[in-house]
């Protein structure tokens, strides 16, 4: 889609020039590039860097806030302010659907339903108070903050939606581009054909988030699997990907802001308006949408019901729930019990002779190996393995490991936990 053109509404309130740009290829171009470079760089920050799901989220809130006071400060669409409002929201609208799945446990089927009720109600709101969904009237401050608080729900949407697509089917990232981009192109040509311009827009704009994600994962994800259900794809890494795309942002705001072709007022000046105002095409392209997502969904149940593995038989997949497994015996239990003893004692005995370092991996192996028994010992009495496991948690949070946001407690404090661990292991038994 290279355009799509529709009634300017009456703006109400304090009138400035259209704050976001003329909807031309260059907005497609640039808005897929910026999804693609706000997953990748996120997942590095997140996961190489090692700064942690909650740090991570809690660090683009912030830095969204700062953005879009300086996007919303300006008085008319400058490539800078709005673009990089654009990239910031995109990895911020990602975090919050992550932290929902992998920090609360929340089914993607749930986000996604309650981010699509949520879209409507904004955008519900958004029409009833301005009459208008239109993105060429963004020309208030009302119509501006209902405009980023609907890209931020898209954001999110996008991606429950594309999650759960790939939890379906358990497409590669390379097989998952297809989907929205075939999506994409049908929406273009019935937009074409004389489909609610509008609607074309923003159903595009849902489904550009899936399909960056989908490119930036596939050029990220390593040639070969670590691990039973880890994606493959080119190898280049979260970094080199965010850079590579953040160049391509970089130079395309340049162009846009030397060019300004993609300012409103220029680009009127120098094309024909289009107007859309057959509403029998309308009605039409409504039908084709509702085709479109009947196909779709047809195609998701085929993925689906196609062979695939549905769990990671190692436990050490990052995208694939680890199988179920097999209740331990008794003998077996007792075992595992007496390697965590045998390892808080080491631990107990190394933070005792001062040597910390020692006692941080003795314990972050105790860790390893708790995680890795977990399910088997929960088949065995789920009620003593949350005991155990709560107290496990605090020992971990005396030295910091799977807390990054709290510094390690004293040594003291670490044995006075293990030691607490101990008699738990001794007196609550399996």
């Amino acid at each position: 889609m290279a355009e799509m053109t529709t009634t300017r509404g009456a703006a109400t309130g304090r009138t400035m020039l259209n704050k976001v740009p003329e909807v031309t290829i260059w907005f497609w171009i640039i808005k897929i590039l910026c999804t693609t470079v706000g997953e990748s760089f996120a997942d590095y920050i997140n996961e190489t860097l090692g700064f942690g799901l909650t740090n991570t989220m809690l660090l683009f809130t912030a830095i969204f806030v700062a953005v879009l006071t300086w996007q919303m400060r300006t008085r008319r669409y400058v490539p800078l302010p709005y673009w990089l409002t654009v990239v910031v929201v995109s990895v911020a609208g990602t975090l919050y659907t992550d932290m929902g799945t992998d920090q609360i446990g929340i089914p993607l089927w749930i986000s996604s339903t309650v981010f699509a009720a949520l879209l409507a109600l904004v955008f519900g709101i958004w029409y009833v108070r301005e009459r208008s969904l239109s993105i060429h009237s963004i020309n208030t401050t009302p119509r501006e903050a209902f405009y980023w608080l609907t890209v931020l729900v898209t954001f999110a949407l996008g991606t429950a939606t594309g999650d759960w697509t790939l939890e379906l089917t358990n497409w590669a990232p390379a097989q998952s581009v297809f989907l929205p981009l075939a999506l994409i192109a049908s929406i273009g040509l019935l937009w074409r054909f004389g489909a609610n311009p509008v609607l074309s827009f923003w159903l595009s704009y849902i489904l550009t988030r899936p399909l960056g994600a989908n490119i930036g994962d596939w050029l990220a994800s390593p040639k070969v699997a670590a691990n039973a259900g880890e994606p493959v794809g080119l190898g280049l890494g979260t970094l080199v990907t965010s850079l590579i795309f953040l160049g391509a942002i970089a130079a395309t705001v340049v162009y846009l802001t030397i060019s300004r072709t993609d300012v409103v007022e220029t680009y009127e000046a120098t094309h024909e308006p289009t107007v859309t105002t057959n509403p029998r095409r309308e009605r039409l392209g409504l039908v084709g949408f509702v085709i479109v997502a009947i196909v779709a969904g047809g195609v998701m149940i085929w993925g689906h019901n196609q062979p695939h593995a549905t769990c990671d038989p190692t436990g050490a997949s990052e995208t694939m729930p680890a199988c179920p497994k097999p209740a331990f015996t008794a003998a077996q239990t007792k075992a595992a019990v007496a390697k965590y003893q045998a390892l808080a004692r080491q631990a107990v005995a190394q933070d005792k002779s001062g040597d910390t370092t020692s006692s941080h991996a003795t314990v972050q192996k105790m860790r390893d190996v708790w995680d890795a028994d977990s399910t088997s010992l929960q088949a065995v009495n789920k009620k003593t393995w949350t005991l155990l496991d709560g107290q496990m948690d605090a020992v971990l949070k005396t030295y910091a490991i799977d807390h990054s946001s709290i510094q390690p407690a004293s040594s003291t404090e670490q044995e006075k936990q293990l030691t607490v661990l101990l008699t738990d292991l001794a007196q609550h038994r399996f």
